[in-house]
């Protein structure tokens, strides 16, 4: 199925305006798997898929803004304000908005990427009136008050507080800034401690009003459910709180990104007293619209994505080096990352590091082989497949496409790319990628002949 875009939707007279356009997108078997996007007056998209064999639904508002949104005085400011969505609106308090869905068995929360924002509510499909209405009232009615700033403050802390405590995750933070520096995509998007006591109530309402405009959301849902119904729902939740207005506003474009620095051969150690110590080996990866994508997932898949993988094969099995070792890629809208991660005892770090370094350059020098390219593949497959099971993978799939790339497309169509993907274009894209210079990050307590030793594993 071809997938189509939303740019091909642009209103062509002012009486277009007043109406709301519904597009089928992909056309699903029996209805089943069938994506429709209405867009209404005022530029709010909705985006839905109907799945009726299922007994739940899940709705979740997207918005057009990250970390990578905000300055350096800001930084923190998207995910506090994710926080205080869910402290009250003119409707409900936050005991109200929690307790209306867990009343009925659901499952309500959100999460802050660099390039989004997304707020979601899992139900029965008979309560997906409710979620729409608590989910909307949130994102619509927030009041930001400015105790709930100041009491939220505290929880944002510890969260920045049990994140350093987790070396393992912590080292991804350190992993983007080694690669980006002090840039938005480089810093932390839970913010840091000085810059989130230095956020206000009046600098997060700002904030809130330029971003969460309807142009800049999509509403999503996937599950039982029915277009039409859900549309209707959600426009009398939006009219009513006055968020929309047909003012002939035009839904925001994709985000293209601006030109963002990214740095080889560099070398950063943060010094802990952790039982082990934890190491990302990366370099430039690919940007989440470059056609190479789809290679570059076979390459990821065959090199750390599974048990069967190369990395893993090296380290872990072979040599017992480390318990977790994985590779991975972040796409964003104009650049990307590669990185190996692995977590392993202190006097291990070195030859850890070499293997894993050895493995990336003889792929960039000699490609996989045949038989490592179709597993790879295989293993793609299945897992897009198993990973779209339930309405919440569903609905983050429609969400983040309209969103993201502003189409759509079907799961044999994504099922399709990835079988088209040829060893050559797998052996092409590692050249480009694994043939750069590689970059360092360091979590762990290294002493000083150790750390000196460290640029070895980038030279």
């Amino acid at each position: 199925m071809t997938s189509r875009s939303f740019k091909a939707t642009a209103r062509t007279s002012s009486e277009a305006r007043a109406v709301a356009r519904t597009q089928t997108l992909i056309k699903g078997q029996d209805g089943i798997g069938t994506v429709r996007r209405t867009t209404l007056p005022g530029g709010l998209r909705i985006v839905t898929e109907t799945l009726p064999s299922v007994r739940s639904a899940t709705f979740g508002i997207w918005a057009h803004v990250g970390s990578r949104d905000e300055t350096p005085a800001l930084n923190g400011a998207t995910h506090y304000l994710e926080h205080l969505l869910f402290k009250g609106t003119d409707k409900r308090s936050a005991l109200d908005i929690s307790a209306a869905v867990d009343a009925v068995g659901g499952e309500m929360n959100a999460f802050t990427a660099k390039e989004y924002t997304c707020y979601y509510a899992r139900v029965l499909d008979t309560d997906l009136p409710l979620a729409i209405d608590v989910v909307c009232d949130m994102l619509t009615g927030s009041l930001i008050r400015e105790e709930d700033v100041d009491v939220e403050r505290g929880a944002i802390l510890e969260e920045i507080a049990m994140t350093e405590d987790d070396a393992g995750d912590c080292v991804h933070d350190l992993f983007a800034h080694t690669m980006f520096g002090d840039n938005a995509l480089g810093r932390p998007v839970l913010g840091t401690v000085d810059t989130v006591n230095a956020l206000t109530a009046d600098r997060i309402r700002r904030f809130y009003k330029k971003h969460y405009d309807p142009t800049h959301l999509v509403v999503a849902a996937a599950g039982n459910i029915d277009h039409a119904t859900v549309v209707r729902q959600v426009r009398a939740a939006f009219e009513k709180s006055g968020a929309l207005r047909d003012n002939g506003a035009q839904p925001i474009a994709p985000r293209e990104g601006s030109r963002t620095i990214r740095t080889a051969g560099r070398v950063e150690l943060v010094g802990r007293k952790t039982e082990q110590a934890h190491v990302i080996l990366g370099m430039p990866g690919l940007a989440r619209t470059d056609d190479r994508r789809w290679a570059m997932s076979v390459l990821n898949t065959a090199l750390g994505g599974g048990m069967s993988s190369r990395l893993f094969q090296e380290v872990r099995e072979k040599r017992g080096l480390a318990y977790s070792v994985y590779s991975y890629t972040s796409g964003f809208a104009d650049c990307g990352l590669f990185g190996v991660y692995a977590g392993c005892r202190p006097s291990q770090v070195h030859d850890v590091l070499k293997i894993c370094r050895d493995e990336l350059d003889q792929v960039a020098a000699n490609g996989l082989s045949d038989d490592e390219v179709n597993r790879a593949i295989g293993q793609l497959k299945g897992g897009t497949v198993l990973g779209l099971e339930d309405t919440g993978a569903l609905m983050n799939r429609i969400g983040k496409s309209e969103l993201c790339w502003g189409d759509h497309m079907s799961v044999d169509d994504m099922l399709a790319r990835i079988t088209a993907v040829t060893p050559d274009e797998v052996r092409s894209v590692a050249r480009d990628i694994l043939g750069q210079r590689p970059s360092l990050s360091v979590i762990g307590p290294l002493k000083d002949k150790q750390a000196a030793r460290l640029n070895d594993a980038v030279a």
